[in-house]
């Protein structure tokens, strides 16, 4: 009998945690961190403890790092999970310090106990080579390998091919994890496995596609241009990992690009007469260690980049780490920075963590520059229910209110979206990826998405003629 259980990723976008058991034994794929609204399901901050049989458990197969699908990894150890995490090679080297950062923030402060689960989870770490199968178990009635395969998310990130065989009964089972849209920086885009009996599919953007490309560069270079001409600060909540890295890529672009060029026109109010900021003279802040620590390991897994990556290199460019680009470590450092940007007025581009605004130095920023009109927050990534960050895509341009750390917060600032910048694949992305297969899975699992976003891609297979298709409940 070989079954597949939800454990997130039901009721929207985050805490992903689903199983695969083979005549009673199994693996999770991914156990990670319920946010926003998601929380509502039984796990929240207060509540992260394993609520499911982890007995038969024989091992958790990580996708990639994001903290929505690794960060209940402790409470798992805590449980008393004793198998191997299988991750691919360049997932094991920042499991750990995205664990860390985890760790300090909603676990513990206790630098030793810190290190004790660090040590262990760096002991249970089993990296996997892209592409080679991997056996979690063969005794005689059943059996269990897993492969690895690039999935363009973020550095790292997989779907995983699962062959399993009960007794007589065998089949090929497919978690897509998190999906990258084609074409997105740094990254190969994923190649659909070659066919899959049963697959479970993400639909964060299930309801709609992303622009190209070129059309999404173009749109950040235009929304940087019009927030700057404020005079103020562009903050760009991103998260540390993947959207940073992008981000970093895509600006030093469009600085090797127009260099000289104005990044802004000078006012024509002379009295507010200002000397206009060129993109070579423009000032781009991470202001996130762990951003700076993960932009560090991108940097030293070039051998994963793309092709195209790897020909700015060729060329002696630095993607990322270029000169106008300054990186805030200390906590004081930060401090200095927020209330200098807050009162200086001065053209600024600061990204920040976290990306849904829930936590990190953003908020920091957000609680002292919201409320000046000069400046402007980029939103470049989803916004689940439920976050500060979907709170002021709806409320600011209303002048409305957020509430950050308990506090209300009026939304002065302009509030700006470049949704091409997402690290998943849009709607005719997922298709392509599902259609790309030498064969329709005889059922199809849609998670990891709002209610409108697994309908409308529900809806889009059915018409392609796709059956046995499933929205899974909350066990």
């Amino acid at each position: 009998m070989i079954n597949i259980l939800h454990h997130g990723a039901t009721n929207g976008v985050t805490g992903s945690c689903h199983e695969l058991t083979v005549h009673g034994a199994g693996i999770l794929v991914d156990c990670g961190l319920f946010q926003g609204d998601d929380s509502a399901n039984g796990a929240s901050a207060d509540n992260l403890s394993i609520d499911f049989p982890i007995d038969h458990i024989r091992a958790l197969v990580v996708t990639h790092v994001h903290i929505d699908h690794v960060g209940r990894i402790p409470y798992l150890l805590a449980a008393g999970f004793e198998g191997p995490i299988l991750c691919s090679e360049p997932s094991a080297l920042m499991l750990p310090e995205i664990l860390e950062d985890a760790l300090r923030i909603g676990f513990t402060r206790d630098r030793q106990l810190i290190e004790r689960v660090l040590g262990l989870i760096r002991s249970r770490l089993v990296p996997v080579p892209y592409g080679q199968w991997h056996q979690v178990f063969d005794e005689g009635d059943r059996r269990l390998a897993v492969r690895f395969q690039r999935a363009g998310h973020i550095l790292g990130s997989a779907y995983i091919e699962c062959d399993a065989g009960a007794g007589a009964e065998s089949e090929r089972i497919v978690f897509s994890g998190d999906l990258g849209a084609p074409h997105s920086p740094l990254l190969p885009e994923p190649v659909p496995p070659e066919y899959a009996d049963r697959l479970v599919i993400e639909s964060t953007y299930g309801d709609r596609n992303h622009e190209n490309r070129e059309t999404r560069r173009q749109r950040l270079r235009q929304g940087l241009e019009h927030a700057l001409a404020d005079g103020g600060t562009v903050l760009v909540p991103a998260f540390s990992i993947g959207r940073t890295q992008e981000l970093l890529y895509e600006i030093e672009s469009i600085i090797h690009e127009f260099g000289g060029q104005p990044v802004y026109t000078t006012p024509g109010n002379a009295a507010d007469r200002r000397e206009p900021v060129t993109w070579s003279d423009l000032e781009i802040v991470v202001d996130s260690p762990l951003a700076a620590e993960f932009t560090r390991i991108y940097r030293d897994l070039k051998p994963f980049w793309d092709a195209e990556a790897l020909a700015r290199v060729a060329q002696g460019r630095h993607p990322l780490s270029f000169e106008q680009l300054t990186v805030i470590n200390s906590h004081e450092d930060h401090l200095r920075a927020v209330e200098y940007l807050a009162c200086s007025g001065r053209p600024c581009v600061v990204l920040a963590g976290s990306g849904m605004c829930a936590g990190g130095r953003i908020v920091n920023y957000l609680k002292a520059m919201l409320g000046d009109e000069r400046n402007d927050v980029l939103f470049v990534g989803y916004q689940a229910a439920g976050t500060p960050g979907r709170c002021i895509v709806q409320q600011g341009p209303k002048a409305g209110w957020v509430t950050l750390d308990k506090e209300k917060y009026r939304i002065r600032a302009q509030v700006h979206q470049v949704g091409g910048y997402s690290a998943h694949a849009g709607q005719r992305d997922l298709l392509a990826f599902i259609t790309g297969m030498t064969r329709k899975p005889r059922e199809l699992r849609i998670v990891h998405g709002d209610n409108s976003a697994k309908t409308a891609l529900k809806t889009k297979l059915e018409d392609l003629g796709y059956t046995g298709i499933v929205i899974p409940e909350p066990l």
